[in-house]
């Protein structure tokens, strides 16, 4: 199985990794092409030296080492002219008759040299063609051969030994991969060093891309960082600094429209809201006003003056929950000073027990006092609102559980129902403003609200530097509200 690649995450690591390989590509491919040269060359000149040779040493052999009458007899004169390691050999039937080697120093032939069974058979599978051919005998290692028919009916032979070739091949394969070697190295430092210099302007478009991503977009006005500066319009970096840049000029616009759009409908709730106090109060004065009334009074009417009064009521409650929210999105500071949680628990567990007997409420409080900094009202509040969501969205027999649990730097209050749960559809957007579940699937008609509640205790938990989430599934929904300790 081949070895699977490095993966490289950065642009700059998987350019400098492709000028590696590309550069030890093409440094194979010299190397390679070098050395093949270079073994055709030496080996065609010692096929050229082997070609002078001729049958002159073989047929000497045959001799016991003295040439033959058509020579001038003189042994040492005629080895002279050959090369040390020359070697000759004589067969006739395919076995070797005669053999011979001449030997460095002195010059002189050597006409015992040992070759095995196994060299006797290469030496027969000659062909006597009077071309050269590569054999390796054990006792002399690689050799250029040439086989030639002789006059007696055997067969002549000689051979010019490789190892010089072999040893030139091999020296200019450990330069060339030396000089490869550090060819490579270098060139991976300063391809690094010159990939990493040319892709600093592509850094600096990262950075204000991250500075960007850390911006809190979702909140309020937002100021974008300076543009990403644009070296070359006509580069790849240039181009993608230029699309930023123009991202970001829509993304600023479009930001500025919304922060506007969402003042103007702050400013108009909070001015509705205020606006619609006074009539709303008015409506359930004068509803008030005709249930005192002491003269006689048809049931018909009595029974509409007090609905009017109670719709009227339940508006300004609503009319309330809108004027904080509005105020809490401005941005109002609220009022802050030392808050007695477990006071506010025990207060808030004892009204809602009054308004639903029909639950269980069981407290699970510390036994020392936890005190936060904060406003009373709006904490109380809170938790009003959250007891309120337990008791209207879950049947008479639910058990509620109220939990404090002071920790190191922050204080964990949470409300804890086994009811049937919230559904799925609406979980996500539970601290959403007028998000109401369905009462019906809970046998409860009477139960109304505006869908306020969950996303003023969001709003109030934010406003004290705190969070509010929720768990819920079948059997087990809980609302838990962290806020700074002390």
């Amino acid at each position: 199985m081949l070895a699977r690649l490095p993966r490289f995450r950065t642009l700059r690591a998987r350019l400098t990794f492709g000028l590696v390989v590309l550069l030890a590509v093409s440094c194979a491919a010299v190397g390679v092409a070098a050395v093949v040269e270079l073994n055709g060359f030496l080996t065609q000149r010692l096929d050229e030296q082997l070609a002078q040779v001729g049958t002159r040493f073989p047929e000497s052999l045959e001799h016991h080492g003295q040439l033959p009458d058509d020579h001038d007899g003189d042994e040492t004169a005629d080895t002279r002219r050959m090369a040390t390691g020359t070697f000759g050999a004589c067969l006739r039937r395919g076995v070797v008759t005669d053999r011979g080697l001449i030997r460095s120093g002195d010059l002189s032939v050597d006409l015992n040299i040992a070759l095995s069974a196994r060299d006797a058979e290469r030496l027969a599978r000659i062909p006597d063609d009077g071309r050269p051919h590569t054999v390796e005998l054990s006792a002399l290692g690689h050799y250029r051969v040439v086989a030639t028919p002789g006059r007696d009916g055997d067969v002549l032979m000689a051979g010019l030994p490789l190892k010089p070739v072999e040893a030139a091949v091999h020296r200019l394969e450990v330069v060339a991969g030396i000089v490869f070697g550090l060819a490579l190295v270098t060139a991976g430092v300063s391809g690094a060093l010159w990939v990493r210099w040319s892709l600093r302007p592509l850094g600096r478009v990262t950075a204000t891309a991250t500075r960007v991503g850390e911006l809190p977009l979702a909140n309020g006005v937002v100021a974008l960082p300076p543009r990403a500066p644009v070296a070359d319009p006509h580069s790849e970096v240039g181009q993608v600094a230029t699309a930023l840049n123009g991202m970001l000029g829509h993304v600023e616009d479009a930001l500025t429209k919304r922060h506007a759009s969402e003042e103007r409908l702050r400013r108009f709730a909070a001015d509705a809201s205020h606006e619609l106090r006074t009539p709303v109060a008015s409506v359930r004065g004068h509803a008030e006003l005709g249930l005192l009334h002491p003269g006689p009074v048809p049931p018909e009417v009595t029974r509409a003056l007090e609905r009017i009064a109670a719709e009227s009521s339940r508006m300004g409650l609503m009319v309330d929950d809108l004027l904080l929210l509005a105020r809490l999105d401005a941005g109002r500071p609220l009022e802050r000073g030392p808050v007695d949680l477990t006071r506010l628990v025990l207060d808030a567990v004892t009204d809602a027990r009054a308004a639903g007997p029909g639950h269980g409420w069981v407290l699970d409080l510390p036994e020392d006092p936890v005190t936060v900094t904060g406003d009373a009202h709006r904490l109380h509040q809170v938790l009003a609102n959250l007891l309120a969501n337990a008791r209207l969205h879950t049947p008479a027999g639910t058990k509620v559980t109220v939990t404090l649990d002071p920790r190191p730097g922050a204080v964990l209050l949470s409300v804890h129902d086994d009811g049937p749960g919230i559904p799925e559809d609406l979980r996500s957007g539970v601290f959403e403003r007028f998000t109401r579940a369905d009462h019906r699937r809970h046998g409860d008609t009477t139960a109304t609200g505006a869908g306020l509640g969950l996303s003023i205790v969001a709003a109030v938990a934010e406003a004290h530097g705190g969070t509010v989430a929720v768990q819920s599934a079948p059997g087990s929904t809980t609302f838990t509200v962290q806020l700074p300790a002390g």
